[in-house]
């Protein structure tokens, strides 16, 4: 119950945050929106579709009650439900997180593991190199490559679209790829330290196998930071997706805000910002139960 108190504060901080910038920052966004050789009665009718004409104080009540209704008003481009065109794009950007963070994963573990347990061996000087690879090659140029050697020259995937899984595969690698340099060195790391505690001393010294020693009881403990990172950087991923869906042309929330950013439609940019901030926060909170359930001994923290 803490945690999910903290969660519901963070996202009403994260809202009044958003409801500051855009109406405290210098400059009218009605003015903004409707140009400098707009009428008075056009900027006027865009300040009540806004709702910039009322008191600043009915405005921070009535946004904090539409945000608790998760209704953000309509897009000024569109004239649809901002709510509605982020659940339209948001089953695209979250499989594409899912599948770039469980890349990452399949890629990050067993190679830390093995880095770890074979210490300074070639198996370990292979884990550094990609780790120290992923974290340089920035995601979208990665994406950019992917796309020239295997849509292009080799046509194995698709160029553009988001018809079928195969359309996912090559933005889910040049995704997972970064993360899976920061989990893999965070794993290695966590390994290492497991592997020098006295419990797996006395594992060994009771005669158990190496495999057993490592992967039954010190991998277990190791896990434990890793799933806590892997869980933040699945909600890093929604925003990082803005880039990667802009190079394979991808309908998802990354290009919708980009979109509402470009044509200055503030209900959406406001409505993606908290959206996001949101799912963000509960990631976070469902990384936080889990926690507690694998390891009983932070429940009374």
């Amino acid at each position: 119950m803490k945690r999910f108190g903290r969660l519901i504060l963070t996202v009403l901080i994260i809202s009044t945050i958003v409801f500051l910038v855009i109406r405290v920052i210098p400059g009218d966004p009605a003015l903004t929106i409707a140009g400098v050789d707009a009428s008075e009665s056009d900027i006027e009718a865009i300040r009540a579709k806004l709702g910039t004409d009322k008191p600043m104080l009915n405005q921070y009540i009535q946004w904090l009650w539409d945000v608790f209704r998760f209704d953000f008003g309509h897009s000024l481009t569109s004239g649809r439900p901002v709510s509605e065109l982020i659940l339209e794009r948001f089953p695209l950007t979250l499989t594409l997180a899912v599948l770039g963070i469980v890349l990452s994963i399949i890629i990050a573990i067993p190679l830390g593991v093995i880095s770890a347990v074979r210490r300074w061996s070639f198996w370990d000087y292979i884990g550094m190199l990609f780790s120290q690879a992923g974290m340089a090659i920035p995601s979208f140029w990665l994406g950019i490559l992917l796309l020239m050697l295997l849509s292009i020259k080799y046509r194995v995937f698709p160029l553009f679209g988001s018809g079928s899984i195969n359309h996912l595969i090559l933005p889910s690698i040049s995704l997972g790829i970064a993360r899976a340099a920061v989990l893999l060195r965070l794993t290695r790391a966590s390994m290492v330290e497991e592997l020098s505690k006295e419990y797996v001393i006395t594992a060994r010294a009771k005669g158990l196998t190496e495999r057993m020693v490592n992967y039954k009881h010190a991998l277990k403990n190791a896990l434990l930071p890793v799933i806590t990172i892997a869980g933040i950087q699945l909600g890093y991923m929604l925003g990082g997706a803005i880039i990667i869906e802009q190079v394979f042309s991808l309908p998802g929330l990354g290009r919708l805000f980009l979109f509402a950013v470009y044509q200055r439609d503030f209900p959406l940019i406001q409505g993606g910002v908290v959206f996001v901030a949101f799912v963000f926060s509960f990631i976070n909170f469902t990384v936080d139960i889990l926690y507690s359930v694998l390891n009983p001994r932070i429940r009374i923290t």
